[in-house]
């Protein structure tokens, strides 16, 4: 039997040209910002390029005044683009049964399902890891303290940038109500193993709820729940190449069922509260239309001879398979240009040479200034990216377990080139040559 492509190619596979020609035609803003000023956008895992089918649909769908509650022809045109929408987010995370909440954002979203689980499923303690983004981490603080039980943390591993799954599954026991834990982290771009992390935190307890937070890995691999049987899972659309005011989560059919905040006359399992925009499940609709369009262009079969489930788990190959290859280049540089592993006056933290076990984030320093002003050095160059400071209550407990006060998270998106990787080396390397000269003209 042949290799898996995403074993094929440890050091990933990018785009024929053609392809990445096409991917950048369907995004908006890749090489100009929205003053048409030239700019690289490389801070996607604080937000993401938008797909133009996306925004326009979103116009499309929010411009109709009807409310989906009524029996004309077309508020049963939007249940339609609702029910599609649903059905598409299972197929994109592979699940089944269950519920589909849509709410303003993935954080609202997290806190909801965390606090269904705290108030009603018993225990003596709650467990998460201490990489967790602020909406699941505050969330899980604050019910455990509210309930009574023992919060517990597991530690990073600084040589991953991760958590390792022995530090998880050991404060697991019988008295575990709730585990909660990110899928990949949103500073050095570790993937947990989340196979690993749901089989044997069950096999201590069976009845553990289970509840992940994917927003960050859901534009960069492919979800499986049929591997992974979770409670609750959560995505952010407008990461996802969507759009923002929207946060979509799958809860399982017991937790669905768990007494929730809703409309006393609605059914047990539905969490909706009030009216939902039918432009959120529009545009989900969108985002998987693309990358199913993505795996018909990858050659592996005819289109539309696939399911919607197969042709999105191979467009998501391709997607993975180039940001690998990005994330290589990025690191070891071509022959235009060194990578950051071998630039002299940057770090590269976190750096875990399998780069299968990453996502496409790095975190680095640039010597002689610290990651606010690097990050303004990059923006007059015309580079965005993100400065992860431990003054950030978005950072400061990450940062803390890595033995870092800050780095500068680059994070590039598919729909970026080779050509783009190289210039943003380029002018990495200005910056430390003009840092360089200002420190030896000071002196």
């Amino acid at each position: 039997m042949a290799a898996s492509p995403l074993t094929r190619y440890p050091e990933g596979l990018l785009f024929p040209d053609d392809l990445m020609r096409a991917v950048r035609e369907r995004f908006l803003q890749v090489e100009h910002d929205h003053h048409g000023r030239e700019r690289l956008y490389f801070d996607n895992a604080g937000g993401s390029l938008r797909l133009k089918a996306a925004v326009e649909r979103m116009g499309q769908v929010d411009a109709v005044p009807d409310n989906t509650e009524r029996i004309h022809e077309v508020a049963r045109e939007l249940q339609g683009v609702q029910a599609t929408g649903a059905g598409d987010l299972r197929t994109l995370l592979n699940a089944q049964g269950g519920s589909v909440y849509a709410a303003l954002t993935a954080s609202g979203a997290m806190f909801d399902m965390v606090r269904a689980v705290a108030e009603n499923v018993p225990g003596t303690n709650m467990v998460t890891t201490v990489l967790e983004h602020p909406s699941s981490f505050d969330a899980m603080e604050r019910y455990a303290r509210q309930t009574g039980r023992e919060l517990r943390v597991a530690p990073s591993n600084p040589a991953t940038g991760g958590v390792d799954v022995d530090a998880i599954v050991r404060l697991v026991d019988g008295g575990t109500c709730l585990l909660n834990v990110i899928y990949a982290s949103n500073i050095s771009g570790a993937k947990l193993d989340m196979v690993q992390i749901v089989e044997r935190a069950r096999a201590v307890e069976p009845d553990l709820y289970i509840i992940v937070d994917a927003v960050q890995h859901a534009p960069h691999g492919l979800i499986d729940l049929q591997a992974t049987p979770v409670d609750g899972i959560n995505i952010a659309p407008y990461k996802f190449f969507g759009c923002r005011g929207s946060g979509l989560a799958w809860l399982s059919d017991r937790a669905a069922a768990l007494p929730h905040h809703k409309l006393a006359g609605k059914a047990p399992d539905f969490w909706d509260l009030g009216s939902a925009a039918p432009w959120q499940f529009a545009v989900l609709t969108e985002i998987m239309d693309y990358v199913c369009w993505l795996g018909d262009a990858s050659g592996v079969a005819a289109p539309g001879a696939a399911g919607r489930r197969e042709r999105f788990a191979v467009g998501m190959e391709r997607i993975l398979l180039h940001e690998r290859a990005l994330l290589a280049r990025l690191l070891d540089g071509s022959a235009e240009v060194p990578g950051l592993r071998a630039m002299e006056g940057v770090q590269v933290y976190l750096d875990h040479g399998d780069l299968a076990r990453r996502d496409l984030i790095i975190a680095i320093g640039l010597s002689g200034i610290d990651c606010t002003q690097a990050v303004h050095e990059y923006g007059l160059r015309g580079v965005t990216v993100y400065e992860r400071s431990a003054a950030s209550i978005y950072s400061r407990r990450m940062l803390e377990s890595f033995g870092l006060q800050g780095a500068v998270r680059v994070s590039p998106l598919h729909c970026h080139s080779p050509t783009d990787v190289d210039r943003f080396l380029h002018i990495t390397q200005d910056i430390v040559r003009d840092v360089a000269a200002r420190s030896l003209a000071i002196v």
